[in-house]
This record gives structure tokens, C-alpha cells and sequence, in this order.
């Protein structure tokens, strides 16, 4: 009886998988072959990630590849812990959630019990075909981010860049995009647009591209003037708030025409005002990211709003965030809106000790509106979670979320051994302290906003 590499027996785990595969209903074929049954599963799931150019550390197109990885595959798909997404369905569902079925788990188990044959190759499905450089598709300008080398061991570095552009005329866009580079080092990003006066800035591209505040001892003002980002006389451009961000597995949300999207004047820059590189003890690694801006005919009439619970947000965190060591803490946060709003995308943010969150609303009468719920917290994998249709809130109602915290030895995640206090530092995002965040992002509520689909 053959062992997999994570130590179970892979003919129990088949045997289980068929048996439940049975019991719903779904019938396994005879023989499971890598062509007809494996490739269509895994070309749905798992190849926008795991492809050449792709976020994975390693490919699954092809058959020799696959087969490599067929005892993983049926482990981490039993184990829900791929393909990656964190958020309960039978709690809320979203727009392209990943979501792989019992029926596929079984398949993916039983091909590697019975020997991950290949099968007839005129059975191979076509490939999909995927945007190079982008997970929205072909963007209509792309901007290169001042290159940055990471040194190896380094710890967590905060980063402000300017990355300025210039167009033929003024603009709009539905989608501004950060990817980030090949080594795969950046860890957030939180950027904003500066929107000049084409008659007021002569040269956007003047000034340093980076500043890094821990080890420039300047002011925020004067590391704004290093950028280059003041008007030539002095005084200061538009700045909109939170165009471009990025977090591990999280794409950048597009909308229908007309529901978000951007002014795009001639001239301008993206600020990114915080680009967090992780700590790694990878050799010396050169990050050379990119912004991808796709262009849109239609103005944005009604630009999305956000607000966040939690750290840093309109509504405190309770009890404080101040982790024990070896404890379990529960916290919350709560906000009551005044007017009714439409919730488009929400984006639960914890760090390396979070264990659970979940966020709902209680309406003025009792009654309980479903957000969204993530029973076990993945610090690696933080979507924008945006609903198939928008969700109305009624005025009145309170947002509640609510998050545990595990500071124990038995948190693999804890990063301090033994463990210690853990606070989040007024606001610190270095990955080893922490937050307890929820963003919403919505729309003043227009009557049939719960009929569009998003």
C-alpha cells in the first residue's frame, strides 16, 4: 500500500473520497486519466496560478507536471486548502470564488491511488488563455515601478514610490492594477493617484521615485518634496485616495461601466504610500513591479466610497489589541451607518495570529445581513471579496466584525517561538505585529441596485 510524502495512506484517502463521491449522488469512472478527467479540473482550479509567468512556484499544464504533484493534489484539495480561498461559501458566495467540488477532490484522489495515468491525448482540453503580465487581461498602458533590491535576511521594509505618467490628453480608467515583480517579495500595497493640472506641473517625472522612511529620517512633507509631488509653485494636486492596491491573491476589482473606475488627467502619478516588501532569507532579490492601467470610455458616474473597521478605522477595535501570549483572544468592531448603501467588495485583514473572522450587519429590526466569514485565516491569501450583486444595508443598521486571535505554540503561523506580546503598534503593518481591519467598499444606495450584477 503506497504513502505520499504527507504520510497518509493515499488508498484510504481514495477510498474515502469515492465513497462520498457515491453517496452524492456522482459516479467516479473506471479509470481516471490525466487527459479526460484531471486536465479539465485543474485547467478550472488551479493553472491561473500555477503556469509559467503564473504566481505559483511551479507549473501544472502538462501531464509530467502533473503527475509530479498527484499525491499533493488530492492531499491539499481533501484539505480545502487549495485551490485558495479562504472564505466559507455556504456562509456567503462571491464573484469568481474558487470553489473545487467533492466530485473533482474525488477524481483528484482517485487518479493518484490508481497510478496518475496520462489517457488518450486527443482528450487533452485546450489550454485557457491567460494575459501575460496581468490577471484582468490586456491592459491599455503599463507603468515599470522603480526597480528595488531586496538584500537576503533583510527585515520588513516600507517603502514610499512615486511612479509618474504621462498621457496625450485626459482620460478615464475602469482599473488600475499592481503586479508584482518575479521574486515575489512585495506584500502590500496601499497607492493613491495624484492628479495634476496639466498648466500647474511642467514635469511629472521629476524627483526621486523612492524614499524609504525608516532609514531617511525626513518628515512626510519633505519626503513628498524629495518625490518631486508639489505643484511648481509650491502647492499641492488632487490626491485620490486608494486606487491601486495589492495583497496576496487579490486582483484588482472591475466593475460594471459607470460603477467605479477613475478620472484620469494627462499627467499625474501613483503614490504608492506604503509598499511593504516581506521579510526573506532568499539570496539578494532585484522587485522590478509594474502598474497595468486599463482605459475606459465611460465616465465614472458614481465612484465607489470606502470605509474600514478596526485599526486605523472609524470604529475601534474592543477589547484593545493586545495579545497575551499564550492565549486566545476574541475582539470586534462595530459601526452603524446613517443612510442606506449599496456594498459592492469587503476586504477582511488580519495578520500572522489571526484564526477566524467573520463580518455581518444586524438591521434596525433584529434581522442579520451575511458578509462574510472565513473560518480558518490564511495570512497569505487576503482578497477583495466582491459580491455577484450588490448587497443593500439599511440605514441605521451596524456593521459588526469579529476576529480570533491565536498567540499559542501551537499557531505554525505564531512568529515568535515562544510565543510573545503581540500589539498592533498604533497602526504598525509590519507583518509581525498586528490588525484587525475590515474595508467596505460601497455606493450610496439607488433604488435596483440589488438587481445589478457585479
Amino acid at each position: 500500500m503506497r504513502k505520499s510524502n504527507y504520510g497518509f495512506t493515499v488508498t484510504t484517502l481514495g477510498f474515502l473520497l469515492f465513497a462520498a463521491a457515491c453517496k452524492n449522488g456522482e459516479s467516479l469512472p473506471v479509470e481516471v486519466t490525466f487527459t479526460e478527467h484531471v486536465a479539465p479540473v485543474i485547467y478550472n482550479n488551479c493553472t491561473i496560478c500555477h503556469r509559467p509567468g503564473g504566481g505559483a512556484h511551479f507549473s501544472l499544464i502538462t501531464y509530467a507536471d502533473a503527475k509530479k504533484f498527484a499525491d499533493a493534489m488530492a492531499f491539499v484539495t481533501k484539505e480545502k486548502l487549495m485551490p485558495p480561498w479562504p472564505a466559507d461559501p455556504h456562509y456567503t458566495e462571491f464573484k469568481g470564488q474558487r470553489i473545487i467540488t467533492d466530485h473533482d477532490i474525488a477524481l483528484l484522489a482517485k487518479w493518484a491511488k490508481d497510478g496518475a495515468h496520462e489517457g488518450p491525448i486527443d482528450k487533452l482540453p485546450k489550454l485557457p488563455a491567460y494575459p501575460a503580465g496581468s490577471l484582468a487581461g490586456v491592459p491599455d498602458l503599463r507603468i515599470p515601478v522603480q526597480p528595488y533590491l531586496l538584500p537576503a535576511n533583510s527585515t520588513d521594509k516600507f517603502l514610499l514610490v512615486k511612479v509618474p505618467y504621462e498621457l496625450p490628453r485626459d482620460t478615464f480608467a475602469s482599473l488600475v492594477e499592481f503586479i508584482p515583480g518575479p521574486g515575489k517579495v512585495v506584500h502590500h500595497v496601499n497607492g493613491d493617484m495624484v492628479k495634476y493640472d496639466f498648466t500647474k506641473k511642467k514635469d511629472v517625472f521629476a524627483g526621486a521615485r523612492i524614499v524609504n522612511m525608516a532609514e531617511d529620517t525626513a518628515t512626510l512633507v519633505k519626503a513628498f518634496e524629495r518625490l518631486g509631488l508639489p505643484n511648481d509653485d509650491g502647492s499641492y494636486p488632487v490626491l485620490q485616495k486608494s486606487v491601486v492596491n495589492y495583497l496576496p491573491g487579490a486582483e484588482g476589482q472591475l466593475y460594471p461601466p459607470g460603477l467605479g473606475g477613475y478620472f484620469l488627467p494627462r499627467k499625474g502619478a501613483f503614490l504608492l504610500n506604503d509598499l511593504h516588501y516581506g521579510f526573506t532569507n532568499k539570496d539578494a532579490i532585484m522587485d522590478s513591479s509594474f502598474i497595468n492601467v486599463f482605459f475606459s470610455k465611460t465616465p465614472p458616474n458614481r465612484p465607489v466610497q470606502e470605509f474600514q473597521l478596526g485599526t486605523l478605522g472609524v470604529a475601534k477595535v474592543e477589547p484593545d489589541l493586545v495579545i497575551q501570549p499564550d492565549s486566545i483572544k476574541h475582539v470586534s468592531s462595530h459601526f452603524t451607518i446613517g443612510a442606506d448603501i449599496s456594498v459592492l467588495t469587503v476586504n477582511p485583514h488580519m495578520h500572522l495570529l489571526g484564526k477566524s473572522f467573520k463580518a455581518y450587519a444586524l438591521k434596525p429590526n433584529g434581522d442579520t445581513i451575511r458578509l462574510i466569514s472565513i473560518p480558518r485565516w490564511d495570512f497569505n491569501w487576503q482578497y477583495f471579496y466582491t459580491f455577484k450583486k450588490m448587497i443593500k444595508i439599511p440605514a441605521h443598521s451596524t456593521i459588526v466584525a469579529e476576529g480570533i486571535y491565536d498567540n499559542t505554540r501551537q499557531n505554525l503561523n505564531n512568529p515568535f517561538s515562544p510565543p510573545q506580546v503581540v500589539t498592533d503598534q498604533s497602526g504598525s503593518m509590519k507583518a509581525t505585529d498586528e490588525m484587525f481591519q475590515f474595508i467596505v467598499t460601497y455606493l450610496p444606495y439607488k433604488e435596483g441596485d440589488e438587481q445589478i450584477s457585479l
